[in-house]
Formats: C-alpha cells, structure tokens, sequence
C-alpha cells in the first residue's frame, strides 16, 4: 500500500522465474523406451507416439534374437496441454523434463505441436537437478553400482598380488612340493634334529 507499483515492461524486462518452472517440456531420445505410460496417463490426450519393432541379433553365441521397440514418432501438442505434469512424474526412464523456456508462441495452432526434434532441442534449456542435501541417503542404484564395483575392484587385486608359485624347471606341476609339505619336511628330518641329553 505505501510502495509504488512497479509493471515489467515484458518482452524488454525478462521476468526471473522460479527455479524448476514449468515452461515447455523436453525429450531425451535415448532413454524412451515407447513405454506409452505418458500417453496412457495425459489426461488432455495431447501426446502422440508411432513406433515399430526390430529384431535384435543375440548377444552372445546360442541365444534367441530379440524384440524391441523403436521410436518413429513422439510429439506433444501444446495448445491441448494443461502443463499438469503427469507425463513427466509417471515416466519410468527419465524421458521428460520440464524446461523454463516459455516463449513458443505461435501464429498457427498447428505449430504448436512440437515433434521429436524439436522437442530434442528443448533440453538444451533444461537447468541442472538441484543438489542433494549433505545429510540425504545415497540412491539404492549409486550404492549398489558402487558395491559392485569394489568387489570387482578386490577381486582383480587379490589376483594380482597372490599369483600362483610356478614349478621348477623340468618338474610337473603335481610334482612340484606344496610350501607346507617342505615344511614338513624340514621339521621331521633327522639329520637336523638336535640330540637330546644324555644321548652321544
């Protein structure tokens, strides 16, 4: 009430927007797996996906080829869309994401359904996910990843620090004596035993 109004002279005022706005929705090609749970789940309808299946070559000698699904077609029409975000929290792979970019206005309603590539060029945009907290809990698959990775690290020390004692030459290996039986040996020959007392 006792400060005067001030108006941002909008488009040469750019406002400054709340981190993690809601501003147009990117897509990451490589992690849609045309699941179709954003298209079943948008309450609006206004996502379109066309794919085919491929025949995969097994990846090991003996195994079956197998099926997977590739993308053809993946838009989002935004004069349909109500920005609710569903599509982007029932992702399963981390497909959709939220940009703060909003100007995308456009003279025909036709252009406003943003195709693939363009959809691509969007998460240029996207800010970086914030920080987690120094007290927060490490993800399940981080902690997971990295104990498998220090046991694969244990392993491949143990090997090279304890390598097998090799044979002497011109001996087989079963021939070659174990550490313990010359020790054994030593210990129960009878010329180095020491006399007992009483004894010449």
């Amino acid at each position: 009430m006792t400060r005067r109004s001030v108006t941002a002279h909008y488009p040469d005022a750019q406002p400054e927007l709340p981190p993690r706005s809601r501003g147009v929705i990117g897509l990451f090609e490589e992690n849609c797996t045309v699941c179709m749970l954003c298209a079943r789940e948008c309450p609006d309808w206004c996502i379109y996906i066309d794919s085919h299946k491929e025949t995969v070559p097994p990846a090991a000698p003996g195994g079956r080829e197998r099926s997977r699904n590739v993308l053809d077609r993946f838009a989002i029409d935004f004069a349909l869309c109500m920005y609710c975000g569903i599509c982007i929290e029932v992702c399963p792979f981390d497909a959709l994401f939220w940009s703060p970019e909003f100007e995308y206005a456009e003279t025909d309603i036709h252009e406003l359904t943003h195709e693939r590539d363009r959809l691509r060029e969007w998460m240029w945009t996207v800010p970086e996910p914030p920080a987690l907290d120094e007290a927060a809990e490490e993800p399940k698959e981080l902690a997971a990843a990295r104990k498998t990775a220090d046991k694969l690290t244990a392993q491949a020390q143990a090997q090279a620090e304890g390598p097998a004692e090799a044979p002497a030459e011109g001996q087989s290996p079963s021939q070659a004596p174990s550490q313990g039986q010359s020790q054994a040996a030593q210990s129960h020959d009878p010329a180095q035993t020491e006399p007992r007392e009483g004894e010449a």
